[in-house]
């Protein structure tokens, strides 16, 4: 793995002053001579405002039931803005947490830049052979554990059954389905078939996957987003917006995105199980009934999906390190993990969990689970965070019109070679 002498020096000054700088003004922690846990835990929570933070908020403040002494504080920080928040913050050795939930690609990059406490050998990791192994699979770099997995994800179609119905259609399982369905349902309620994401690089992943191809090659370091299969998948999502089989936007587009399907404007969108509760709060699935989830259509390669999800990660300069992993235990143990399930339909990271009363009955996550065990996995690699930028930009220029397919993923291609300058 790729290290700069920036970054060496920074793991250096913080393994000197890891109790000094801290993550956050408060009390400091520790253990009294009974082993008593104290002082105070500040988490970062990413999770979406309105639904899924009222659930991890009210698990984490219990965390003060088994441990009064401690005092949890809860922060939730805009997914977009909590990488590039943290980095700062723990860089400069002020304001960071000391627990941050952190999405599965930002770990290894934090990892690599000295900002996470290596986790093996304590509390954060009880019984952690029960964790799936692709999940965790994004919590290991240079043969340690820097992260312990809270959720797993990966995508699906979400459909609107009624639409469906009406238009006389079944769930598109190709590409070329999805353009004949999106076609019929156009004619027949005069709704569009796909909301497609525009302005989110994630959201172009099944179908890079589904074309065979994908970012770049972790053990060869090679680039190969702008391969055959790369410029074929720019071709395919190009085609389904000129074919008006899918609307898409350049800004704000989960907003739009959940907006339209929510109130009926479009009958199918891609997403993940985050998106479910929100999803119900629509009109269209008041009847929950009413919202069906299946495979992201498959390209010429085959179906194609990326895995995704979050781990609690604790910061190397936190000035509670008991409690922090004791804490990160705790939100990430089976009894937690059923609940976010049962609440949250979110996908558990315990092989255990998944045979719990509340758990083995759900659909959402009883259809997510299987397309979880075949996602692609990215490369576990410090810079897979930063492959989003350049490859977004490109991709909300081709959906748009303002650039080819070609263009775009050889613009992409040549921004990875200048991220990664020892690959081909």
């Amino acid at each position: 793995m790729r290290r700069g002498i920036a970054a060496t020096a920074l793991v250096a000054a913080l393994a000197v002053s890891a109790t000094a700088c801290g993550g956050d003004d408060g009390d400091k922690g520790g253990k009294s001579s009974s082993g008593e846990l104290s002082g105070t835990v500040t988490w970062w929570d990413t999770s979406t405002v309105g639904s899924e933070d009222k659930v991890f908020k009210k698990i984490a403040e219990d965390f003060t039931k088994l441990h009064p002494k401690v005092n949890v504080k809860y922060v939730n920080v805009p997914f977009g803005e909590a990488q590039n928040k943290f980095k700062n913050a723990a860089q400069s050795g002020s304001g960071a947490p000391d627990v941050i939930r952190s999405e599965v690609a930002w770990t290894p990059e934090f990892a690599d830049l000295g900002y996470l406490a290596p986790l093996d050998g304590t509390a954060a990791l009880k019984d952690e052979d029960d964790f799936l192994k692709q999940a965790a699979a994004s919590t290991a770099y240079n043969d340690k554990t820097y992260a312990v997995p809270q959720v797993i994800d990966s995508m699906g179609i979400f459909y609107n059954k009624k639409i469906f119905k009406d238009a006389g259609v079944e769930v598109p399982k190709t590409i070329d389905e999805l353009k004949t369905v999106s076609a019929t349902i156009k004619e027949k309620t005069g709704k569009t078939g796909l909301y497609l994401r525009g302005d989110d690089a994630y959201w172009f992943l099944s179908f890079l996957y589904g074309e065979g191809g994908d970012l770049v090659d972790a053990d060869k370091k090679t680039v190969t987003v702008d391969d055959e299969a790369g410029v074929k998948a720019m071709k395919v999502v190009k085609d389904l917006v000129d074919s008006k089989a899918a609307i898409t936007d350049a800004t704000n587009g989960w907003d739009n995105m959940q907006a339209s399907f929510k109130e009926g404007k479009v009958a199918m969108m891609i997403n993940g199980p985050w998106a479910v509760t929100d999803t119900y709060a629509g009109g269209q699935f008041t009847d929950k009934s009413n919202l069906g989830i299946a495979p992201v259509p498959a390209g010429t390669a085959g179906q194609g999906a990326p895995q995704g999800g979050h781990n609690l990660a604790v910061y190397a300069g936190s000035k509670n390190l008991d409690a922090s992993y004791a804490f990160v235990e705790y939100m990430t143990n089976a009894e937690n993990q059923a609940k976010v399930a049962k609440d949250l339909s979110l996908l558990p990271t315990r092989n255990s969990v998944y045979s719990q009363p509340g758990v083995a009955g759900n659909e959402n996550v009883n259809f997510f689970r299987p397309v979880v065990d075949k996602a692609v996995e990215r490369p576990w690699i410090p810079e897979t965070g930063s492959l989003f930028a350049p490859l977004v930009t490109e991709y909300t220029k081709v959906l748009t019109g303002q650039t080819t397919p070609e263009k775009g993923v050889k613009a992409v291609g040549e921004e990875y070679r200048k991220l990664l300058k020892d690959w081909k």
